[in-house]
């Protein structure tokens, strides 16, 4: 696949430059606050009023601020969603929420296999949507049973992120980086499995330690209803599987995988029983709308040359972000401060990835990184989001007690696997 770059088509006056570099810190302190005071503006109102900004003041073209856009990913991210609408309208997401359910019993058992499978579906689609569709039925399961839902809502969104690191489809900003650094699909889910699968141990030992100190849960006599399951259509879940099969066997020969997955989408858009309009509303529009404006951001400001000033300053105060240590330090705290998504953005015109080890470091550190609180990843806001309307209080504190650990040891693991893979 051929490298994107997306800096190319800018040209930004020398005298513009300081504007630029003035809003470029705002959109990311915007983006690290989540907010501005006084106005209702979330973190995509804020990427997209930082990218008009960015279009007014560097006097750039519409040609050239959409040739800023990296397209395959985009179209990467937008195929995924479709894809998972699929699955998601014909009932198969709550029919695995159903199946672990079946578990409970067994605790230690349900938390495996809740952890293995939120992880392996995180993997191979959207793990937001896997967070969206598992939280709300287990949730409700468990708190029916007295069963503190809290260690398992967490695990949920632990799993999905670190699940999410195995492939270069799991999240927004794999399918970025792969696309960016012209990743092998084969030899990146090779080098992320171990420590993936490493760092999902690391989940399970720590929310069963959670579970073993929780005390017996109720909810609340005003608790909202569970939401009502979506009805199971054998059929066209089996007709999402196989296509999705498909997809992940072609991305191991030389078809480009935005063509690959467009084609998927559009025979998802075939339909005989759910409408085009039924799948659009399910893809996370405000999501693709944050990626195509962090890209003309970025995009403008490292046309300023400022990025690169930036990265010389560091090489000659001896901190080189390529070392493993140096990029996984660096990428978890980006992506505590602004989110992993964001910080992603940032990232790839901080850290050269050419080199396939260095894109795979950022790729699985930025899905761990996003374990460590809350607003680190839109999967925790999910998991947290879908629990408080299920009647289940999931606060910051208790999140970071389980995910800051996590986070700690699983980013440890892959420094370690990083310099052992690299001998």
């Amino acid at each position: 696949m051929a490298r994107f770059n997306p800096a190319a088509p800018l040209n930004v006056p020398t005298e513009h430059r300081p504007v630029i570099l003035a809003i470029f810190v705002l959109t990311y302190a915007g983006l690290a606050l989540g907010r501005v005071p006084g106005l209702r503006l979330n973190r995509t109102g804020i990427a997209l009023l930082g990218a008009i900004a960015m279009v007014l003041a560097s006097g750039t073209t519409t040609a050239q601020t959409i040739a800023s856009i990296n397209w395959p990913t985009i179209i990467l991210l937008f195929s995924f969603f479709v894809i998972s609408a699929q699955l998601r309208l014909s009932g198969f997401y709550d029919r695995v929420a159903v199946a672990l359910s079946a578990q409970l019993e067994r605790p230690a058992t349900f938390l495996a296999l809740l952890v293995a499978a939120t992880a392996g579906l995180s993997a191979f689609l959207n793990n937001d949507i896997v967070c969206y569709a598992l939280t709300p039925v287990v949730g409700v399961a468990l708190a029916r049973r007295r069963v503190d839902p809290v260690p398992f809502l967490v695990a949920i969104a632990a799993a999905s992120n670190v699940g999410a690191a195995a492939t270069l489809i799991g999240n927004a900003q794999n399918m970025m980086i792969g696309s960016l650094a012209g990743l092998s699909f084969g030899r990146y889910l090779g080098w992320a499995l171990l420590p993936v699968l490493a760092a999902l141990a690391v989940v399970y030992l720590v929310a069963r330690f959670a579970c073993a100190r929780s005390a017996p849960f109720a909810l609340a006599a005003d608790a909202p209803a569970a939401p009502p399951l979506v009805p199971f259509d054998a059929y066209h879940a089996g007709k999402g599987i196989v296509i999705l099969a498909a997809v992940i066997g072609l991305f191991f020969t030389s078809v480009p995988r935005e063509v690959t997955v467009l084609v998927a989408a559009g025979i998802h858009l075939l339909s005989t029983k759910f409408r085009t309009d039924q799948l659009l509303a399910l893809v996370d529009w405000p999501i693709l709308l944050l990626f195509m404006a962090l890209f003309v951001v970025s995009g403008t400001f490292q046309a300023t040359g400022y990025t690169e000033q930036l990265v010389q300053g560091m090489q000659a105060r001896g901190f080189d972000a390529t070392r493993p240590l140096n990029e996984v330090g660096l990428t978890a705290g980006l992506s505590v401060l602004i989110s992993n998504s964001a910080a992603v953005m940032l990232l790839v015109r901080m850290v050269p990835i050419a080199h396939a080890g260095t894109a795979y470091v950022m790729a699985v550190a930025n899905s761990f990184a996003g374990n460590a609180v809350v607003t680190a990843s839109v999967a925790n806001l999910i998991v947290i989001q879908q629990a408080h309307r299920a009647g289940i209080p999931l606060s910051f504190l208790r999140f970071l007690r389980l995910g800051l650990p996590i986070t700690l040891a699983t980013l440890a693991l892959l420094v370690v696997w990083a310099h052992v893979a690299a001998q």
